[in-house]
C-alpha cells in the first residue's frame, strides 16, 4: 500500500494513523507500507516505529516498491541499499516499457494500447522484470502481469506461455509474487496475476503475498471478499509475510 499515493508526503502521525484505524476496522493483523521508491524521501522509519508502539495489535512492516523508472530508479535503488537493514520488505515492479518515458499503466493510455503489438510489449515488459531480478535486492514481485491492465490484450493460448520462464526463475531465486485485488478496479477487471499464472505459480511452489495496492486507506483490503474466494478456488491456505527480509508463512483461517 502507498500512504503517499503519487506525491511526496512525509510520514506523519496524521498520514499514517488512518491506515491503522482502517486496518483494525477491516480485521487486518498485519500491513506493509510499500510506497513507490520515487517518493522515498517521505518515508520515515521513526514514524513507523511510533505507529507500532501506539497500535500493538497490528504489525506494521516497513517496505518500498522498486520499479524501473528511467529517471528515479537509480536513486530509489541506492536508497534501498542504504536502508536495507531497516526495511522489512521490498517489492519489485515494472511500469515503463523502454524507450517510452511514460508509465504504460496510466489509465488514459487504453486507446493507445489497443493499437500496440502487445506480444512485443509483453516481451519488453518481462525483460524489464528480468532486469529487476538481475539487479537483486527484492523480496517479491508485485502485480506480475500488470501489462494486461488496459484489458485490450488476451493472446491465443493465454498469457502463461509468456510468463512461464519468468515463474521458473522466480522459483529458482526464492522470491514470492503478489496476489493483488487492484486489477478488479482497473479496465482489465480481474486480479493480478491471471488465473493461469496463479495456478502455475502454485504448482511451482512459489509463495504468495496479498495486496490491495491501496493508494488511500479507504482502498485497504478492497475486494478481499473476492480474494478469499480466489484463494479457496486455488486451494491456497497460507501466505507469506516478511520481517527484515526473512519470510514466514502464515496459515489462513
Amino acid at each position: 500500500m502507498h500512504p503517499q499515493a503519487h506525491s511526496i508526503k512525509p510520514y506523519t502521525p496524521e498520514l499514517l494513523r488512518p491506515w491503522a484505524e482502517t486496518a483494525r476496522e477491516k480485521g487486518l493483523k498485519e500491513i506493509a507500507f510499500t510506497d513507490h521508491d520515487r517518493y522515498h524521501e517521505g518515508v520515515d522509519f521513526d514514524e513507523i516505529e511510533k505507529l507500532r508502539e501506539a497500535n500493538p495489535d497490528i504489525k506494521f512492516r516497513a517496505g518500498i516498491e522498486l520499479d524501473n523508472d528511467p529517471v528515479t530508479g537509480k536513486a530509489g535503488r541506492a536508497w534501498v541499499e542504504k536502508n536495507w537493514e531497516r526495511l522489512d520488505f521490498v517489492l519489485g515492479s515494472a511500469h515503463y516499457l523502454p524507450p517510452d518515458p511514460v508509465m504504460f499503466d496510466k489509465t488514459d493510455r487504453v486507446d493507445e494500447f489497443a493499437q500496440k503489438d502487445m506480444a512485443a510489449a509483453c516481451a519488453t515488459y518481462i525483460a524489464e522484470l528480468e532486469g529487476m531480478m538481475d539487479r537483486g535486492g527484492i523480496d517479491c514481485l508485485s502485480h506480475l502481469d500488470l501489462i494486461k491492465i488496459h484489458g485490450v490484450w488476451y493472446p491465443t493460448g493465454g498469457m502463461l506461455p509468456y510468463f512461464q520462464p519468468l515463474l521458473e526463475r522466480i522459483r529458482r531465486e526464492g522470491l514470492a509474487i503478489e496476489i493483488s485485488t487492484a486489477g478488479w478496479r482497473k479496465p482489465v477487471g480481474e486480479a493480478y496475476p491471471h488465473a493461469d499464472i496463479l495456478r502455475a505459480a502454485k504448482q511451482l511452489g512459489i509463495p504468495f503475498t496479498l495486496a490491495s495496492d491501496a493508494h488511500s486507506h479507504a482502498q485497504l483490503a478492497e475486494e478481499y471478499g473476492r480474494l478469499s474466494e480466489l484463494l479457496e478456488q486455488f486451494d491456497i491456505h497460507e501466505v507469506a509475510t516478511y520481517e527484515k527480509h526473512q519470510r514466514k508463512m502464515i496459515p489462513l483461517t
